[in-house]
């Protein structure tokens, strides 16, 4: 039985790390969590949903979803207090900091400052910590990881495909020989991610103690310069002499992009025949779920439809108008994950273009889907994304997504018409002069659905407009910046937040979780 079947209607907030009030530039996993956390259990929340954590890169604008590792976690979201509180840095480190706004994250200066905090911390950090040599021991994804973010330092962070062919190959001698000539740049590496295990764990022990549901996010497709496919090219639909991908991902033309989405990550050898290469893409991905799952409660699989059927899109295409449906490996994959692991609370993505095909594997594997209201307007009264045409409780309704506008920013864009706005407001019970604000409206239509989770971002809690907006599909600049400052987290916005998550049976006030 899925977890959502057990009767029980909850609420929670999607707010990733990185918007987290801070003195330091960026939300991180340690104190700004530790008071968000504080924040969702006065606010009556059973959920804090949030995006992909893995290491990010300015080449694509440090979105999460373009990562370094599909395992590792980013050194940015580590918290600089708690370096403090291991000794591992001095009160000067942290107190006396640039001023950084608390509105938008400055990647650039953000990333030089935590560089250089964890560089010193290094020095400070005594190597033969029996933990840390436990973690070393028993992490099965570090080892390849940390080689990989050695190579690029020492190969001006040249892509794994432009390194010399004996490491872009990985033969033998040449990475034992690498490993012994930069061994101590690698055990740097292998520091970060201690210390983002350490910091995690102390989050997720705190989440439990609140009652509150750690909700991650699995990205289905990695990063062509990625340590995952250069340790594991055979997986990977790429040119066995180039290392280049013959295929790559994305999405065809849908409502967010008339060219569609060309994403240009590498395609899983889904297709192939050969029982070796069957067998390890299997392993690979059970240790990702296995990975996950050590981190969070809950997950959702972005782009869920890719494990029906996916968009394969010729590498020498520009956009994503020019590629073709293959099929993926269906409900037999998640049969044998979860043989290995167990059930998973597991979430799908199922927005974009949904065949019946689609529908069934999920409903077959009982996961959720995504309802959300921004989609619901379009004058069709069998709108999917309307309430009143809901049939099923295991869903999850969002306001909007990471992905949308804000509410208020949808509500007042050339998006929506004079006629859409007086529509949306009678639809919710009010009128076009009402002094209710639409972000309160929406809030209110998603906890009163039947939908057994309700999602609300962060911006829609406080009624921010779409200069708060998290992302821009397609739009490769300018995004994942948005910090929500600690000015805006009042009393007032708890009190309102938990008497409606109470009004509509989602609070967990009086719930045994």
């Amino acid at each position: 039985m899925n977890f959502f079947l057990s009767g029980q209607r909850s609420s929670g907030i999607l707010a990733h790390f990185t918007s987290l009030p801070s003195p330091y530039g960026i939300g991180d996993i340690g104190h700004a969590s530790h008071q968000f956390l504080s924040f969702l259990e006065r606010a009556n929340q059973t959920y804090w949903q949030f995006l992909p954590t893995g290491p990010t890169n300015a080449i694509f604008g440090h979105s999460p979803y373009m990562s370094s590792s599909a395992f590792a976690g980013s050194p940015l979201l580590l918290c600089p207090r708690l370096l403090y509180e291991m000794g591992l840095a001095e009160r000067s480190d942290i107190d006396h900091v640039e001023s950084f706004s608390p509105y938008r994250v400055d990647f650039k200066s953000v990333s030089k400052f935590k560089e250089q905090l964890l560089q010193r911390a290094y020095l400070r950090f005594n190597k033969k910590d029996e933990d840390f040599q436990k973690f070393i021991s028993s992490t099965e994804w570090l080892n390849d990881y940390a080689l990989f973010m050695a190579l690029k330092e020492v190969y001006h962070n040249e892509p794994w495909f432009a390194w010399p062919d004996s490491l872009k190959t990985r033969e033998e001698k040449a990475l034992k020989d690498f490993k012994q000539e930069y061994k101590d740049k690698i055990t740097y590496f292998f520091f970060e991610q201690y210390l983002f295990t350490t910091q995690w764990n102390q989050l997720k022990t705190l989440a439990k103690q609140k009652g509150i549901r750690l909700f991650g996010d699995i990205p289905i497709y990695v990063g062509l310069d990625s340590a995952d496919v250069w340790a594991n090219q055979c997986i990977f639909t790429l040119d066995k002499n180039s290392g280049l991908p013959t295929h790559v991902a994305g999405v065809p033309p849908d409502y967010f992009s008339e060219t569609g989405q060309r994403w240009g990550t590498p395609l899983y050898q889904w297709q192939t025949t050969e029982k070796n290469i069957r067998k390890q893409l299997l392993s690979w991905w059970v240790s990702r779920f296995q990975s996950m799952f050590a981190l969070v409660d809950t997950a959702r699989i972005d782009h869920f439809r890719g494990f029906d059927s996916y968009w394969a899109i010729p590498e020498k295409e520009e956009t994503a108008v020019n590629g073709k449906w293959l099929k993926g490996p269906g409900k037999p994959f998640f049969d044998a994950v979860f043989t290995k692991l167990g059930q998973l609370e597991i979430v799908a993505e199922d927005l974009g273009i949904i065949t019946e095909s689609v529908n069934k594997l999920k409903d077959s594997l009982n996961f959720p889907g995504m309802k959300v209201l921004q989609f619901a307007f379009d004058n069709n009264p069998a709108n999917t994304f309307l309430p009143h045409n809901f049939t099923n409780t295991n869903s999850v309704i969002y306001t909007g997504t990471h992905d949308n506008d804000t509410t208020v920013g949808w509500f007042l864009s050339d998006q929506v018409t004079e006629h859409d706005r007086a529509f949306i407001k009678r639809y919710v019970n009010g009128a076009l002069n009402d002094l209710k604000p639409i972000h309160h409206d929406l809030i209110q239509l998603a906890f009163s659905s039947i939908s057994a989770l309700a999602i609300i971002p962060l911006q829609d809690v406080l009624g921010f407009g779409n200069d708060c907006r998290m992302n821009v599909p397609g739009i490769a600049e300018g995004n994942w910046q948005w910090r929500c400052s600690e000015e805006f987290l009042t009393e007032n916005a708890v009190t309102w937040l938990s008497e409606s998550t109470e009004m509509f049976g989602r609070g967990r006030l009086h719930k045994k979780r």
